[in-house]
């Protein structure tokens, strides 16, 4: 029984295989679009693109158009090939304005783009169009049933780029360039004044401030020092319990004995 069950599932996998080869050399669109459009159903995303690639510039004009377009867009997207499909999705919605599937068409072009953001300490210039194209649909679209997920991914990508500019910050202040991890900081917490990493900022910049004094001519120490100290207490005013509790408190111990010594 097990044999002959084998036998037959290799037979339907062999005609399956045959069907779609003949499919793929017919010049019959009608044959191509059908057969697509079942293995769509079925899940075979990678041969039903094939076969809507084939057929889609055939059906341009024609009332199944709008179907065979999408369907290629969204098989494009199930096989993981993300810039194409969003590239695809994008000529949907500018050729189908009307399309009942514009919603969606709008929703898959603008995830395609979040499954293509990379991870944080790459260039974030396609998280940014990822982030640019979801609030264009969150805006477009406030009622959506797919308004959730959009915010979601929104939420998640912000926080990606607001990570890689944080990080910049840090890495000034590791490499002891003062200077510009002051400003990238002062710059970061305008840019985002809501970020997750606001704390985390708050004390990078207390901590380069601290380090620029103490590497400083004596001239300009008293100055910075009390820059330094002002920015411990925007710190512990916004988070009197802070994380860097310890740490803050040392260097505003230290800051005051500088300033007790420079100041005889």
């Amino acid at each position: 029984m097990r044999k002959f069950l084998l036998l037959v599932l290799i037979t339907v996998m062999l005609a399956s295989c045959s069907e779609y080869q003949k499919a793929l050399k017919t010049e019959d669109i009608k044959i191509k679009y059908e057969l697509a459009e079942r293995l769509y159903k079925e899940g075979k995303f990678k041969k039903a693109s094939r076969l809507f690639e084939q057929i889609v510039p055939k059906y341009r004009g024609k009332p199944q158009g709008e179907r065979v377009t999408y369907l290629y867009a969204r098989s494009l997207f199930e096989t993981e090939l993300y810039f194409t499909a969003a590239y695809q999705f994008e000529r949907f919605t500018k050729s189908y304005a009307k399309s009942d599937s514009i919603q969606a068409a709008t929703f898959y072009e603008a995830k395609s783009y979040y499954m293509e953001s990379p991870r944080y300490s790459i260039d974030q210039t396609e998280t940014i169009k990822a982030i640019n194209k979801l609030q264009s649909f969150i805006n477009n679209y406030p009622d959506s049933e797919l308004l959730d997920k959009a915010n979601v991914m929104v939420d998640e990508l912000t926080t990606k780029v607001e990570k890689k500019a944080f990080e910049i910050a840090k890495q000034y202040n590791t490499i002891s360039d003062y200077k510009s991890s002051i400003k990238a900081t002062e710059n970061f917490l305008s840019d985002y004044p809501g970020t997750s990493f606001r704390e985390d900022a708050m004390f990078l910049k207390l901590d380069a401030m601290y380090n620029l004094a103490t590497k400083s001519f004596i001239t300009l120490m008293e100055g910075r020092f009390n820059e330094a100290a002002s920015a411990y207490k925007t710190l512990v005013k916004f988070y009197p319990e802070t994380k860097y509790k310890e740490e803050a408190d040392s260097i505003m111990a230290s800051i005051t004995e500088e300033l007790g010594k420079i100041s005889k």
